[in-house]
């Protein structure tokens, strides 16, 4: 059944259509749209807001809008209905084979994989310990759901997507619009390839456990513990994911 969410909750949601840059061009806006649709922060069946008010929102014209839309019914992120109750509405993508998975890694050289790591964790441990200085422990509900989401998970595509969700939604706790935008293109960039270790149950125990350890260090303000543990948990996974590329 089609969802409609007129009202972003969440800072997280709000930053997927918070304007581009006004010199964008149609691809900022395919890549803006598409990564939260490849992170679910856009719910599969959901529908979009009419082509007017989403151009308002993203701070573009109705044409690249347009232009954009069409690019992401191409590569399936969406499908248009019309008619009446007629619209744009997320389609989830499958997630590639594994064999798809390892023939992009192999695109990484193993330098690339640890700058980008080291990218990430910058990203992270700053965005952790602005959350334990902003945020209140009711704001982080939703960091408690997604962690307890991961733990429980037993899709390797699931997991994937929730890794990446709570580092865009602890983002979002840091009230960081341009931190929680980073985030949401680099799982864009690099989320897909976690399922290739967070296949292994052992992993994604570890990985609940270390989330949880920055939600409590958050909760209780310690800035320089949730930013530590942040970073180690990118730093670990990261060095996981070097070690599948090393083995290819």
């Amino acid at each position: 059944m089609a969802v409609r969410q007129d009202q972003t909750d969440g800072g997280a949601r709000r930053a997927v259509f918070s304007p581009v840059d006004n010199r964008a061009r149609v691809d900022t806006v395919v890549r803006r749209l598409g990564d939260a649709i490849e992170l679910g922060l856009l719910a599969d069946g959901e529908q979009l807001p009419g082509e007017t008010e989403l151009a308002g929102r993203l701070g573009v014209s109705t044409v690249t809008l347009r232009e954009a839309l069409m690019a992401l019914r191409q590569r399936g992120l969406l499908i248009t209905r019309r008619g009446r109750g007629g619209g744009s509405f997320v389609s989830l993508p499958e997630l590639p084979a594994e064999d798809r998975l390892r023939t992009r890694l192999r695109g990484w050289s193993t330098e690339e994989l640890r700058d980008l790591g080291d990218h990430w964790a910058a990203l992270s441990g700053a965005a952790a310990r602005l959350a334990a200085r902003r945020t209140e422990p009711e704001d982080l509900r939703q960091l408690r759901c997604t962690a307890e989401e991961l733990r429980c998970a037993e899709d390797t595509p699931a997991r994937g997507r929730l890794y990446g969700r709570f580092h865009v939604e602890l983002a979002a706790a840091a009230q960081s619009a341009r931190l929680t935008r980073e985030q949401v293109a680099l799982q864009g960039e690099v989320g897909a390839l976690l399922c290739l270790v967070l296949s292994d149950d052992r992993c994604r125990e570890e990985v609940a456990d270390r989330q949880r350890g920055v939600i409590s260090a958050v909760q209780d303000g310690d800035d320089q513990t949730a930013g530590t543990l942040a970073e180690r948990c990118v730093r670990e996974s990261t060095a996981r994911l070097v070690a599948v590329r090393l083995a290819l």
